[in-house]
Order: structure tokens, then sequence, then C-alpha cells
């Protein structure tokens, strides 16, 4: 056993330090201990540093690295060069080329046999600019519909024959996890209610010292929280935790240090890189958690069982389930998780395999090359998409893949949970931050040695976002070639054969990944675990309701995030509320309302000049109308809480709930009655 572990249950005031992070010094006099533990907050809770260095490589930018490529490949051609041995692919690689070669081909045929459909539907519009232009926004929106739908599809084939190349926990279930595997669950943290922190924290912690291996794991609650008084909660919260874990000493129990870093840096990534390099060098894994994840002690030991049985692996992610709030919004998404979600998971595992993609939480890392190749130096240049990465997540994993490991995606292991965002509007703070670290990623995609599937990730998780003005300035177009004079004749009889066939298609491209979902719920036979049969049917409907209601929110939503990414306005982002506490009125419609005056102020132009293109803009305007009250009512949980009691939108959570989230709710529940 080392030194570290040897001095494990030691007492508290026996560590202290001579940073903010925790150098080890014995207590000797009295006096010098304390002075030190006042001047230093985190002097008794935290272990000693074990320095190691995690250094930044420098982007080389997007123009420069095209540049770079082009002439590389000049040279190539100029001065041939004799081909070095290929290296010999696994089977994994192999399988995985094969599916995206089939997930291309499916991508391109489908869209562009919907491209044509749609030219062959146009009539002939007096303004060939505009024609060109919505036949453009067609083609990218329809390829990117695609993508979708394809993944969903090779999920439903996952979910029917399984898949023989991925990495599956019940691989290790029988394996033993050896006494040097240490393990530091991590826990990045900045201003979040402390209640549910902790609360799960420690349902998570009693979870891992039940499996047996809690000598293996130490757990570190990494402070950003700027306010003192919060901080000094956080940190009472920490002491009562360790004596809460130390009541049972027949078990031992997992160690829990406390640290709030002095210099925030970088938000969450340059928390955990501060924790890598002042203690990485002690732990061979570690799991990143969410300020709202709890883990079951089963799913983090098969991690690092996992991490043990895959030598070459650098992250393994798990398919975290959302669990937690009652609110009609949450519920819904977590329904549509379960779900629908499941396909999209089970088909990115399908065709990403070894070079999977990471969500920032719920994971386990590999330490040592995470150290050597995943430090994230600041993008260069000014404006928006410059500065410090945000969404770093997608970037250390192809980082990762970069220097050589694989990442993976682990769909078959449970006991992993995360918090939705209990409404609309904490939804929409949320994707603030997402779409602008999307987009800055975006600049990455030409950096040398990333993975094709990670710069594709790259452009997917910019497309997420840029999709919602593309489709507002799609319709937009539509509707100024109606009102423009050339509009489709009304009658039913005038309408093209291209047109129908293309609404039909359109119409199977997004909701049959929606009843794939429901018939792999039937498949597997476990519909009563969502209310049985009719009970998932029709929350299915529900779901698919609020989401078609709620679309015309996000696109507008996200409308304006992007516009304000690319135009480099300062974002003022903050972590949107853990807690379901119902939106006001005044809050609603003080953030929606714009929105909704912009579609008035459009409505009456239409009104004006073509009323008749009013029936165009319908499917839009109708829910922009009802955001406000739509908002407020899906808000609260009363409403949720009804219609959980009537058996509407369960999830097997729900139905029956896992220990590890009963003991988080009760001791949320005792915490707050403090």
């Amino acid at each position: 056993m080392d030194a570290h572990h040897s001095s494990r249950r030691r007492p508290l005031k026996q560590w202290a330090e001579g940073d903010s992070g925790g150098s080890e010094l014995r207590v000797a006099p009295a006096g010098r201990s304390r002075f030190r533990a006042e001047r230093h907050p985190n002097s008794v809770t935290a272990p000693p540093i074990h320095r190691g260095s995690m250094p930044q490589r420098p982007w080389r930018g997007f123009w420069n690295s095209i540049g770079t490529s082009l002439l590389s490949l000049a040279n190539q051609l100029l001065s041939p060069r004799p081909a070095r041995p290929a290296r010999a692919r696994s089977a994994w690689e192999d399988a995985a080329a094969r599916r995206r070669g089939v997930f291309a081909l499916f991508t391109v045929l489908s869209a562009t046999v919907a491209t044509a459909l749609f030219v062959g539907a146009q009539p002939d519009y007096a303004n060939e600019w505009l024609r060109y232009g919505q036949i453009a926004l067609f083609a990218v929106l329809s390829t990117w519909v695609v993508t979708g739908f394809v993944t969903a599809l090779m999920g439903f084939w996952v979910t029917l024959r399984g898949d023989e190349h991925s990495v599956s926990a019940r691989s290790v279930q029988h394996h033993t996890l050896g006494d040097d595997a240490r393990t530091a669950i991590v826990m990045p943290i900045c201003n979040e209610d402390v209640a549910t922190v902790f609360a799960g924290l420690r349902a998570t912690c009693e979870s891992v010292a039940a499996t047996g291996h809690a000598r293996q794991f130490d757990v570190f609650v990494l402070s950003d929280t700027a306010d003192d008084a919060l901080a000094a909660s956080e940190r009472t919260a920490w002491e009562q935790l360790r004596e809460a874990l130390s009541a049972r000493p027949e078990q031992p129990q997992v160690e829990v240090y406390y640290r709030r870093r002095q210099r925030r840096t970088h938000r969450k990534a340059g928390n955990v890189a501060d924790f890598c390099r002042r203690w990485g060098r002690d732990y061979r894994y570690m799991v990143v958690l969410d300020a709202d994840s709890v883990m079951s002690g089963d799913c983090i030991v098969t991690l690092a069982k996992l991490m043990e049985a895959h030598p070459q692996a650098g992250i393994i992610q798990t398919a975290t389930q959302a669990v937690g709030h009652a609110t009609l919004h949450a519920r819904a998404q977590q329904f549509a998780s379960r779900v629908t979600g499941r396909l999209f998971t089970l088909g990115m595992q399908f065709w990403q395999l070894g070079a999977s993609h990471y969500w920032g939480h719920n994971a386990i890392i590999r330490i040592a090359p995470f150290m050597a190749h995943c430090a994230l130096a600041p993008i260069p240049g000014t404006g928006g998409l410059a500065g410090p990465v945000m969404s770093h997540d997608f970037v250390e994993a192809a980082l990762m893949r970069r220097a050589g490991y694989q990442v993976w995606l682990v769909s078959d292991l449970a006991g992993s949970y995360e918090q939705q965002p209990p409404d609309l509007l904490s939804e929409l703070q949320r994707d603030r931050r997402w779409c602008q670290g999307n987009l800055q990623n975006a600049r990455l995609m030409a950096e040398p040695g990333i993975d094709r599937v990670h710069r594709g990730m790259f452009l997917v998780g910019a497309m997420s976002y840029l999709s919602a003005p593309l489709w507002l300035a799609f319709m937009t177009l539509g509707t100024a070639l109606w009102m423009a004079g050339a509009h489709i004749a009304p009658e039913w009889d005038a309408v093209p054969s291209q047109l129908m066939v293309l609404w039909a298609w359109t119409l199977c491209m997004l909701m049959l990944p929606r009843v794939l979902g429901v018939a792999a719920v039937l498949i597997r036979g476990e519909q009563q675990a969502f209310g049985g049969a009719l009970g998932l049917v029709r929350s299915a409907l529900l779901e698919t309701a609020l989401a078609m209601l709620q679309a015309p929110i996000r696109m507008m939503g996200h409308s304006l995030f992007v516009a304000v990414a690319l135009t480099g306005i300062k974002l003022d982002w903050k972590s949107p509320p853990r807690e379901a506490t119902g939106v006001s009125w005044n809050d609603a419609a003080a953030r929606l309302a714009p929105f909704t005056s912009v579609l008035l102020g459009l409505a009456a132009v239409l009104a004006w000049v073509e009323p008749a293109a009013l029936v165009a803009v319908l499917p839009v305007s109708l829910p922009l109308l009802l955001a406000v009250p739509l908002t407020v009512m899906t808000s609260h949980l009363s409403l949720g809480e009804r219609m959980r009691a009537a058996g509407w939108l369960l999830i097997p959570e729900e139905s029956r709930s896992p220990f590890v989230l009963r003991r988080a709710r009760h001791h949320a529940l005792r915490l707050a009655l403090r």
C-alpha cells in the first residue's frame, strides 16, 4: 500500500499545505498549523500534491492547417517517397470503415434524391437567385435530416442484432479489479445547489463502498464557486459528508476531498486540468462527474474494469440516463431520451466504435495520455469563436484519438444518471454556451492528425445549432417566393406529384425514429416499465406533440445564439438551475416576447402584402404565439406530478427507481429540511 493510502482516515488536521492546493505538512507546533490553515482554505481538505505537467500544444489554425495539408500533398506528388508499410488494422477498424461507408452512401443518395424531387416540384420563379438559394438550403438541410435518420436506423439494427465489435459491460462481469487500478472520481462544481450536489455525491460514494472496492477510489469535489458564503456551505456539506461516510467503521469508505480554486480559469476544463497537474500522477484513471451526476458503484467499478481490459482505451463514455425532475418539460425530455434517444446512442456506437465522442461527464479517462495529449490551448484570434475552448469534451476526445488511443461509447452499462433542465428557459440558457462552444470547435476541423470521424463530429456539433438559422432562412425564402406571386396553386389536384412524395419522405425521416424507438421498447419487452404498451404509445404521442410545439421556439433561440456567437457579442453564461422552481409569467414574457414580437411584425407585413401567405407560416407562428403560456405550463411541478400519477411519460427509473437514486433523493430531502 502506498504512502497516500497508508494515511487514509488520518484526522483532518494532520494535513496542511504550503499553497492553495496541498503539499503535505505534518502538524508540528499547533500555532503554526492553525496559522497555515487560516491562510489557506484548502489546507485540511486535500491530499499531498504530486505535481505533473500537462503541456499545451498550440493550434495551427483552420486556414494554416488547410495550406499545410495542400503543400504536403503537392510535395508528395512532385517528390514521391517510398510508401510506408501500412499498419495492420484491427477487426473493429475494418467494421467501422464499412459501416461509415454505408452511412455516407445512404445519406448522399437519400439527400440527392430528395433534392432532385424538390427541384422537380419547383414552379417557375421570377427570381432565379432566390430559387437557387432555396435549393441549396434544402440540399444542406435534407442531408442533415438524413444523417439523424440513418443513425436511428442503425440503432434499431443493433437492437435487433446486437454488435459484436462494440465494447460491452457484459464482457468484464467476472473480471477482478486490482488494488493498483487507483481511480479518482472528480466532480467540478460552480455555484451549484449544495444539497443536490452533495446528496447525489453521497449516494454515489455509498454505492461505491458497497461494491467492496472503496480503497481503489478517491473522490475530489473541485469548486470554482466565487461566492464566499456559498463556498462555506460547500465546505460544511463536505465535512458532514466525510463524517457520515466514516460512521460505518466496519466498511471501508472512499476518501472525499474538497478543493476550491483561487484562480478560476478556463471553466470546467481548467478545473479538471488543475486537478491533473496536482494529483493526476497518483491515479491511473479518473471518472468525471457533473454537478447533477449520480452513478452507481457497480457502474463505476465496471468502467475501471473495462479500462483494465482495454489498455488502448483512452476514454470510455457511458450512455447517461436523464432523471430527477418532475416538471412536464423535464419528463418529456427524459422520456424522449429513453425511447428515441437510445436508438441514436446505439446508432452512434455502431458507426463510431473506437472513435466515439465524449460528453464531458459520467465517463472514465486514462489520466496519463490525457495529461500528455489533451491539454487545451486557447484558440487564437479575436471574437466569439476565439479564446479558451468552451465545449471541451469533443475536443478532448479528438485529441485522445489523435494520440492513438481509442474512445468508446458503452451503451449497455446501467447506473449512469444526470438531470435535464427543468424548463425550456433553462434549456435555452444552457444552449447559449453549447452553441458558442460547438461553433468554436468547428474551427479545429482541419487540425493535423485529427481523425476524420472527429472532424465530422465537429461539423455535427456546429450543425446542431447552425441548422436553426438555416431552417429559418429556408422558410423565409419560401415565403418571399410566395409573396413574389409564384406560389403553388392551393387546389389538391394541382399539387405536383414530386412535392407529395417529398412531403411523405420528409415526414418519414422526421417521425420514423420515434416510431422505431417505440418498436424497440416493445421488441425488448420493456413496455411495462413505461406504463404498459398503451401508456408507452400515448406518452410517445404526447412527447411528439410537445416537441413540435417547442421546435419553433428552439429554432428562434438557436438562431439568436448563432448570430450572437458569430458577431462576437459577449455571452454571460451561467449554469442552468438544477432545481425546478417554476418559470414565472414575467420571466417567460421577458425572454420570449422578442420572438413573438418579431413574428407579429412579420405577420403584419404578410397580411398587408399577401394575406394567403399567412397559411405558410402557421406551423411556426402558432407555437411562437403560445410560447409564453407553454413555457410556464410545462415548468411547474404540479402538472408533471399529476401526469406521472396518471401514467404519462413514465420511464423505468420512475416505475422502479434504482437504489442509488432513492438514496440520492433521501439525502437531498434531509439536507433541504435542515
